[in-house]
């Protein structure tokens, strides 16, 4: 019987400087066979210059060499690799906390959070952070990789006594899915191949895990929302009359003679036909990219979004968002900015900073509100035209927004939809 290797799952890395988050990405991609032999040449070359015995897994994603000269990792580094099982998306994503952002933007798409801990050190602020990150981003299973267990004896209570630190920590986060698995990147145990040296440990190793982890529920199957992309018109001897609306779907499923409205304008009307590159389907549903046709003719433009009619997200003009401020300039008061949100792209301002988030205590900080770059502040943002959304935690496409700077055209900050 040949396995569906379709399935993609994107995972991120987080953990505070020299956790090994790096050495594990490079273990995983060495010990799973998906390296390539040329790759494996320079790094034993690079390793042998750098006076170390074996291979330095890390240098296997540490790509700038700012980061194999000083070891730390700074830019995200993307991954792909490929097992029998399932196709792979790594975001190997920097643990200092001037580089937050990086990781909120490797993270933002992720369907598994890996944090790792130094079994040394146990659980510490950057910990907290990376989880509260991971909360806030909504990703739905973390695995915490419990590492450098070698340098502890592979001590069974050390592990058990982190374990019940960090699952009081999540106890106050919106964490859902927290599995623990005690590992040695360096050396291999619990990576790819289950440890001789923890048979305390019943568990599968990380690769195992990763495989046969349940995602296809992550995406939201109850509210369909359909954001209009572009409008299709061919205008051929074959399509003389057509008219679809293409976009990929952002949640739910929509059928054949379904009851939908269109939003802004709240007309209404019934799905004629759902078209795809091969040919008609009866149904479709997220994340797939579709052309939907209705009986009705109606103005329908890009922006605008195709919804149930018994099921519709809010639509206003006036926004609470956690904000991450990306931008080297901090945020103006008041200042004018492009949002955009799902393919709708308008005009917005901050109207008011709630409070700022201290990333290290995650206390809430009232007084100061000046939002400057890796800040984390809840805001009231108002747009010049309503916006069909959702909460982040319903659906994560919905539920997102990013703000641009129309001067420079840089994205300045990303939001979560409370």
């Amino acid at each position: 019987m040949m396995i569906d290797n379709n399935q993609l799952l994107r995972f991120t890395t987080a953990g505070s400087v020299d956790d090994g988050k790096s050495t594990l990405i490079g273990r995983l991609l060495y010990d799973s066979k998906s390296i390539f032999e040329d790759q494996i040449a320079s790094i034993e070359n690079t390793s042998k210059k750098k006076g170390h015995k074996g291979l330095d897994m890390a240098l296997f994603t540490d790509g700038l060499r700012d980061e194999r000269e000083q070891g730390i990792t700074i830019d995200v580094a993307y991954r792909y690799f490929t097992t029998p099982k399932r196709k792979f998306i790594i975001a190997d994503t920097p643990g200092h906390i001037q580089y937050t952002r990086n990781m909120i933007t490797g993270a933002s798409t992720a369907n598994v959070a890996t944090i790792l801990i130094d079994a040394r050190h146990g659980v510490i602020e950057q910990t907290k952070r990376h989880t509260f990150i991971a909360s806030l981003l909504n990703i739905p299973h973390v695995i915490v990789c419990i590492n450098k267990m070698d340098l502890v004896g592979y001590s069974e209570k050390i592990f058990n006594d982190i374990v019940s630190e960090f699952e009081e920590i999540a106890s106050k986060m919106q964490v859902q899915d927290v599995r623990f698995i005690p590992m040695s990147a360096l050396l291999g145990d619990n990576v790819v191949n289950k440890s001789e040296n923890m048979p305390w440990f019943q568990g599968a190793p990380m690769l195992h895990t990763l495989e046969t982890m349940h995602i296809s529920s992550d995406i939201n199957k109850i509210d369909s929302r359909f954001p209009v992309q572009t409008v299709l018109r061919p205008q051929t001897e074959d399509f003389i009359d057509y008219r679809g609306y293409a976009g990929r779907i952002a949640g739910g499923i929509f059928r054949l003679g379904d009851d939908v409205t269109v939003l802004p304008s709240g007309f209404s009307s019934k799905i004629k036909s759902i078209d795809t590159m091969d040919g008609q389907i009866n149904e479709a549903f997220a994340p797939m990219s579709v052309s939907i046709t209705l009986e009705d003719d109606i103005d329908i433009s890009r922006g605008d979004m195709i919804v149930k009619s018994n099921n519709k997200p809010s639509v206003t003009q006036d926004l609470e968002v956690m904000l991450c401020w990306l931008n080297d300039a901090p945020a103006k008061p008041r200042a004018k900015y492009s949002i955009k949100h799902t393919s709708n792209l308008q005009k917005a301002m901050i109207k008011e900073v709630f409070y700022k988030i201290d990333i290290n205590s995650l206390s809430r900080n009232l007084e100061d509100k000046d939002l400057n770059m890796n800040e984390i502040a809840k805001v009231k943002i108002r747009t010049t035209k309503p916006l069909m959304l959702d909460s982040y935690r319903e659906n994560r496409t919905t539920g997102s927004i990013i703000l641009v700077d129309d001067m420079t055209n840089e994205t300045v900050a990303a939001g979560m939809l409370v």
